[in-house]
């Protein structure tokens, strides 16, 4: 099933839905619409440990174990 059928699909339940019952829908296909997560920029002691641990990197990389 294509994406396109699917929200036709989903969309016809919708409209024949009782009133009553979309009011309940409503709060559930909001969380849906909204993204898993935020990136958001790091703050002032978020990036100095970033950078403590990049310039540890630089130093002795061998003391860090790769993620393969």
């Amino acid at each position: 099933m294509t994406v396109a059928v699917l929200r036709k699909e989903l969309q016809g339940y919708i409209a024949r839905m009782p009133e009553h019952k979309l009011i309940v829908l409503k709060p559930l296909l909001s969380e849906f619409i909204k993204p898993n997560y935020t990136i958001e920029p790091a703050n002032a002691s978020e990036r100095k440990l970033a950078e403590k641990h990049f310039k540890e990197y630089e130093e002795n990389p061998s003391s860090f174990v790769p993620l393969k």
